[in-house]
């Protein structure tokens, strides 16, 4: 069977920390790999590396260009995690080395980077057909800044 082409893209700007970046993203993630590695020689922000990786079967394209562009909260990666050891490891891995927790799962890696590391089932306890138990998930979470799903379950079922 063909793979599917993927459409989209990220495409990531690092100051000069691509490579890097893509080493970090690949020792997280299980069966992530770099793809290439590609020099580019006298374009207008001078030397420019161009690295592409693929993380869990997602493309990302980054590059070092110079520090014309910064991350921000505008724009984050959200991982599901199916329990919390997947919310344990992937907080954890991803705030190693400088990075920074946020609230309500947020965090930023130590390239800047915002990430949000949450429960598979969010979606499904946030648009529940019981506003209460919405509202009392709600107020969990905003307590929180790593996701505690045992806390979370049990705000859900009003425990």
């Amino acid at each position: 069977m063909a793979a599917l082409k993927q459409t989209i893209v990220p495409h990531l700007w690092y100051d000069k920390e691509a490579k890097e970046a893509a080493e970090f993203y690949t020792s997280i993630f299980k069966d992530s790999s770099i793809k290439g590695v590609t020099t580019l020689s006298d374009t207008p922000s001078g030397t420019v590396e161009v690295v592409s990786f693929e993380l869990l079967g997602q493309e990302f394209m980054a590059m070092s260009a110079g520090p014309l562009f910064t991350f921000n909260e505008s724009i984050s990666f959200m991982v599901k995690c199916d329990t919390q050891e997947e919310i344990d490891y992937y907080w954890d891995a991803l705030t190693a080395d400088g990075g920074e927790p946020g609230q309500c799962g947020w965090l930023k890696d130590k390239f800047g980077l915002s990430w949000q590391v949450v429960p598979a089932d969010m979606d499904e306890m946030m648009s529940a057909d019981d506003p209460e138990a919405v509202a009392r998930v709600t107020q969990a979470f905003l307590k929180m800044t790593k996701f505690d799903l045992a806390e979370l379950q049990r705000a859900r079922e009003g425990k």
